[in-house]
């Protein structure tokens, strides 16, 4: 690694690496820091994905970064543990310093935060073992694989009947476990038996596994429900710990009364609140799909190397004016 860059991309990802290769086609010199954690990772393949459809995690990101270095992009295995605001210097005001886990430190002119988020998952025995393969959380990138299954609904909140309800289009087999009879209204549960869905109320004890493969759910009864998958909702925690010393913050995500995440603050372009430092993916965007992300990642290296352009110009007619020679 230098020890100075025009940009830090922090995450090597479907938005990292996108906002990396965009920046490196504009010439600009990057270093992507990638700690080897997608959220996807677990998954078997990334779906809707226009060209890439079914492509597994790992393959995707390892063309990524062939296509990032084929421009002058670096790609470095660590954590970024601390961020900072620094002085710039006199072509340019601002400029930040990040703390990798290996103790370097590097000096970039501007950040962008791709450092994806985590899934808090429901506190139910057996299934965080299952989770991405038996037990899936959405309709849109996994629904075409479990279709015509026993497919297991997990209702822990009150958006879980509409959970329910998408995953009916996808099967006639579809059994709805309401946790807590409070989070499923009358009009909900008519809807849902109205569509055939069967409806289990209380508590669900464990997820059943054998041979690796999910196999069904153990009830607070003890009775057991076999099962070809099961949905479940996870909150989605944005990954910004180490940005503390920016003053950066993941805030709120809600959809009415319900949380279901955090997130950074972006504008349009993925400026945060802080100039200078960009977000894209789920650090920004929890319900963000692959190829969302990736799209929001090539908006925000877009809007970095619009950003630096304009600093590049501020320092030549500053230089200019002072009667210096400019390149």
């Amino acid at each position: 690694m230098r020890d100075h860059y025009d940009v830090i991309v922090i995450g090597g990802a479907a938005a990292g690496l996108s906002a990396a290769l965009i920046l490196g086609r504009s010439r600009r010199s990057v270093l992507v820091v990638d700690s080897g954690e997608p959220r996807n990772a677990r998954a078997e393949g990334a779906h809707n994905y226009l060209g890439r459809e079914g492509a597994a995690p790992s393959e995707l990101y390892r063309v990524g970064r062939d296509e990032v270095a084929a421009y002058g992009v670096e790609v470095t295995a660590g954590r970024i543990v601390a961020a900072s605001a620094t002085d710039g210097d006199r072509a340019d005001a601002i400029g930040f310093s990040v703390t990798l886990d290996s103790g370097a430190i590097v000096a970039a002119r501007r950040l962008v935060v791709a450092s994806g988020a985590v899934d808090v998952l429901p506190d139910v025995p057996g299934l965080a073992e299952q989770w991405g393969r038996g037990v899936v959380h959405c309709p849109f990138c996994h629904g075409w694989e479990i279709r015509d299954q026993r497919i297991g609904v997990l209702v822990t909140t009150p958006i879980g009947a509409h959970h329910a309800l998408m995953f009916r289009a996808l099967s006639e087999d579809v059994t709805a476990f309401v946790t807590d009879p409070s989070l499923v209204d009358d009009t909900a549960l008519a809807g849902l038996r109205a569509r055939g869905v069967r409806v289990v109320t209380g508590p669900v004890a464990r997820v059943l596994s054998a041979s690796g493969a999910l196999t069904g759910v153990e009830l607070g009864s003890g009775e057991v429900v076999s099962l070809d998958a099961l949905a479940a909702a996870s909150t989605v925690e944005a990954r910004v710990d180490f940005l503390s010393g920016l003053g950066l913050v993941a805030v709120d995500q809600r959809m009415g009364d319900l949380r279901f995440g955090s997130a950074l603050s972006v504008d349009a372009a993925g400026q945060t609140t802080v100039p200078g430092v960009y977000a894209a993916g789920n650090v920004a965007s929890p319900t963000a799909t692959v190829i969302a992300s990736a799209a929001a990642g090539t908006q925000a290296g877009a809007a970095v190397h619009g950003d630096l352009v304009q600093a590049d110009l501020a320092a030549a007619l500053a230089a200019s004016d002072a009667g210096q020679p400019t390149r």
